[in-house]
């Protein structure tokens, strides 16, 4: 049991390595763009040698720094935003029983009520664990009824953090380490094709604001994105962009809920629990990964 232990530690310490060399060199690309850096430049950034970097960039993002480039850019955000608009539209229309239901994620939604959120979450256990993935360690919750927490970590120290910050939201209810429960969860997370053989349950706990917020954001395919007051307006509130923001900022499912695909009008990337620079890199590996995305920006 010490064994299997101290290889998961390996491996997620290995994971945060890598991810943080590759947020490295995507914040080098995206501060780089107009000059189009050579591959040396940004595996320099990396702090890689030229061979390495290009292996562990092509194997996380399937394609090379340079056309990874081109989704980095505020020219390319606001297409996006323009070419999302219709697509949005018919998907907030259709709502979660549409044909556009939670896309490519695979999930399936059953909110805990707003009653166990109030009381903090009492009579709630948590099972949770600490995971490699494409955006570095990430600290998975599961409750009997699906999971309840996703985010990521940074650094040594950094899944006490991430722990933390979730007991604060649910001061009630039980939490026990359990890789055993959560690694099957977080395997799948990140990989649609083995999710949609047995789609991932979702249990968030939130005010019904909040509830009514992350289900319109379960509804912005992979590789799109919307404004906040694109989001606003969409659910009747057309000056609530900043109660939306707080909804959206709230999220605590990220990623499966896609807080993420959420930007400023301008096109600007912020406003991210998980750093703005995480932001930047989901969004750049879902246009990467997802053929709609690829195919608008040729």
């Amino acid at each position: 049991m010490t064994t299997t232990a101290t290889q998961d530690d390996r491996d997620i310490a290995r994971n945060a390595r890598d991810y943080a060399r590759i947020e490295a060199a995507i914040l080098y690309l995206e501060a780089h763009f107009r000059d189009q850096p050579s591959l040396d430049e940004v595996a320099d950034a990396a702090g890689l040698s030229h061979y390495h970097f290009q292996r562990l960039f092509r194997r996380w993002a399937g394609i090379s720094p340079k056309r990874f480039g081109q989704y980095l850019s505020l020219e390319y955000a606001k297409t996006q935003l323009a070419a999302s608009a219709s697509i949005l539209d018919v998907a907030f229309d259709t709502g979660l029983s549409g044909p556009a239901r939670l896309h490519d994620l695979f999930v399936t939604y059953e909110a805990m009520s707003p009653g166990a959120f109030k009381r903090g979450g009492e009579g709630v256990e948590i099972a949770w664990g600490m995971h490699p993935s494409p955006f570095g360690p990430c600290f998975v919750g599961l409750t009997e009824r699906g999971i309840c927490t996703l985010g990521f970590a940074d650094g040594d120290g950094a899944a006490g953090t991430v722990r933390a910050e979730f007991e604060q939201r649910w001061p009630a209810a039980r939490f026990r380490e359990n890789r055993a429960a959560t690694a099957p969860i977080a395997a799948r997370i990140f990989d649609p094709q083995r999710a949609c053989r047995e789609p991932l349950r979702l249990a968030p706990c939130g005010t019904n604001f909040q509830l009514k917020v992350w289900e319109a954001l379960l509804r912005i395919p992979p590789g799109r994105v919307t404004s906040y007051q694109a989001l606003a307006g969409s659910l009747g509130l057309p000056r609530g962009a900043r109660a939306i923001g707080g909804a959206v900022a709230a999220n605590p499912i990220s990623y499966l809920i896609p807080c993420h695909r959420v930007i400023r009008r301008t096109g600007r990337i912020s406003n991210y629990e998980w750093g703005p620079a995480r932001k930047r890199v989901m969004l750049g590996w879902e246009a990467a990964h997802f053929g709609q995305a690829t195919s608008d920006a040729a």
